[in-house]
């Protein structure tokens, strides 16, 4: 029996963490926004929603990898494809979100700066995470063990991070207006990384 697993089930806890952030991005009440935000959400929402579905997928990967006793070439090769869609899913998102431009609310430009910057940090850490995963030693189970575990700390913080700066580009008229838009549904709903 491999000894990875307790540690890639901590790596996957972690991991599913991170995709609540991007379904986080649908709200729970509606209530009558501009016709120029509901647009701005439309756009949002559309371009999220294929992400939402690849970071879930990645997500799903790690799970099942987890689930039984892979060794640590496999997990390290699952990882690393998974790091990388996760990477070019939130660079996918903060293009959206910039492309979209300024939600039409208050202080609407610097939330999206904000988000946008955030969103690219997180893209680019999930690619450094891809090369930390890379580099571990599949050869000494001990060591990787160790190397995952590292990740895996690294992993939380990062969904934390990620929460909040969509916390904030979603307060108030924003988060109704995403509500309300079918593809941020849709993206909310998909089943949970968490069923093991």
């Amino acid at each position: 029996m491999e000894g990875t697993n307790p540690v890639n089930k901590k790596l996957a806890a972690a991991l599913s963490g991170g995709a609540v952030l991007v379904l986080a991005l649908s709200g729970c009440s509606s209530d009558d926004s501009s016709d120029k935000l509901n647009s701005w959400a439309k756009q949002v929402c559309d371009a999220v929603q294929p992400q939402a579905v690849k970071i879930e997928a990645a997500n799903t990967a790690i799970q099942k990898q987890t689930s039984d006793n892979s060794t640590p070439a496999d997990v390290q090769k699952t990882d690393s494809k998974a790091f990388q869609d996760m990477s070019d899913a939130y660079k996918a998102i903060g293009a959206a979100v910039n492309k979209a431009g300024a939600p039409d609310v208050d202080d609407g430009e610097k939330k999206q700066k904000d988000a946008v910057t955030e969103l690219n940090t997180i893209s680019s850490s999930y690619a450094d995470l891809k090369k930390q995963v890379d580099g571990l030693d599949t050869k000494d189970q001990a060591k990787f063990a160790d190397g995952l575990k590292g990740i895996a700390t690294q992993l939380d913080k990062l969904s934390q991070s990620g929460n909040d700066a969509l916390k904030k580009l979603e307060e108030g008229d924003v988060g109704k207006a995403m509500a309300k838009q079918e593809s941020c549904k849709s993206a909310s709903t998909s089943p949970s990384a968490s069923k093991a």
